[in-house]
């Protein structure tokens, strides 16, 4: 029931922001050759927030041929697009070093989400590519958020939020998230499962142009707990979220069993998969498309989309990182901003 996906949008009235990401890492790497593909990906115009010599120290360690040209507001970055890459500055502390971590950019990182996240929330920007953050380093700063999207929920001042992955042919969104095993478990409950099932059918509404979307809720124990002789979840929590949401009006069904649920026949049958932790939802999408699968945050008030993948830091600097997934987000960006406007 997944349409083909990541195919050219109309043009937006606003470019869409990008955050630098770590910058020892490979986030930056993957801009610049995203904006070398914007031609052949058709990809609507973005600007980075980052720093322009760090850029310019990049180009060079890759031997790439990337203009940078600094912009004072983004919607200039609508007209430089076409011949450089549009940069709104934001200096690092010190050079950045490919593969080391320095707790001393730390604070750039961070100021690089939150405007950016201002900058989509004030209408200047048509919405917001994160590119992969090193969360340990944040720490140095005072960062106290498990990851983006809890910060990105702070910044918006919204409580609620979920995280789906998409591919071509597959979404997913998450019950749970950056949890251990035992503690998602012991987070896992209806009241929980409606909420995320409820800001995911809205979201499928909303951006992806789905009229009656269908929900494919899945089981937690093997074989969805075989009427409760592998596990009780499926009947006092899974199954009764299923029945709340039915009465709610949402095409949702299960608990479906998860180690049926992604072949290629039953994943066709619906929308979206509700998976209750991290590894039951992220091993069949990264599995199926390790490099272009892409992250987007629903519930929030601007859209938020962002690669599949993290720093990559053993291989930062030597041109050998893969952008499919940084182009993939920002083809998708385009296409879901355009469906809600």
């Amino acid at each position: 029931m997944i349409s083909r996906l990541f195919s050219s949008s109309p043009p937006l009235a606003t470019p869409v922001a990008m955050s630098m990401g770590e910058p020892a890492g490979i986030g930056t790497e993957c801009a610049l050759k995203a904006w070398t593909a914007r031609k052949h990906a058709r990809l609507q115009p973005f600007f980075l927030l980052a720093d322009p010599k760090h850029l310019h120290a990049q180009t060079k360690l890759l031997g790439m041929n990337v203009p940078i040209h600094e912009i004072a507001k983004p919607e200039e970055a609508l007209k430089v697009f076409v011949k450089a890459l549009p940069v709104l500055p934001l200096a690092l502390h010190t050079p950045a070093k490919p593969g080391v971590l320095d707790p001393a950019n730390a604070n750039a990182v961070v100021e690089s989400i939150r405007k950016a996240t201002q900058l989509a929330l004030s209408g200047e920007a048509a919405a917001l590519v994160t590119l992969p953050i090193h969360k340990s380093v944040l720490y140095h700063s005072g960062f106290r958020f498990p990851g983006h999207t809890e910060f990105l929920a702070d910044l918006c001042k919204v409580s609620d939020t979920v995280m789906m992955l998409e591919i071509p042919g597959l979404r997913v969104t998450l019950s749970t998230v950056h949890l251990s095993l035992k503690e998602a478990l012991s987070k896992l409950s209806t009241a929980l499962i409606v909420n995320k099932a409820v800001i995911t059918d809205r979201a499928l509404r909303q951006f992806f142009g789905l009229d009656k979307p269908h929900l494919a809720i899945a089981g937690l124990n093997p074989h969805a707990g075989e009427e409760g002789a592998m596990g009780l979840e499926e009947i006092e929590i899974i199954a009764p979220a299923v029945e709340q949401l039915r009465a709610r009006g949402i095409n949702a069904s299960g608990p479906h069993s998860a180690d049926t649920l992604f072949s290629i026949d039953r994943r066709k049958k619906y929308d979206c998969v509700l998976c209750h932790y991290h590894d039951q939802g992220l091993i069949p999408v990264k599995t199926l498309d390790f490099y272009g699968g892409i992250n987007i945050t629903l519930g929030l008030p601007i859209l938020r989309t962002s690669p599949d993948h993290g720093t990559a830091l053993d291989i930062a600097g030597q041109n050998k990182a893969n952008p499919s997934s940084t182009i993939a987000a920002l083809k998708r960006t385009a296409q879901l901003a355009r469906n809600a406007s």
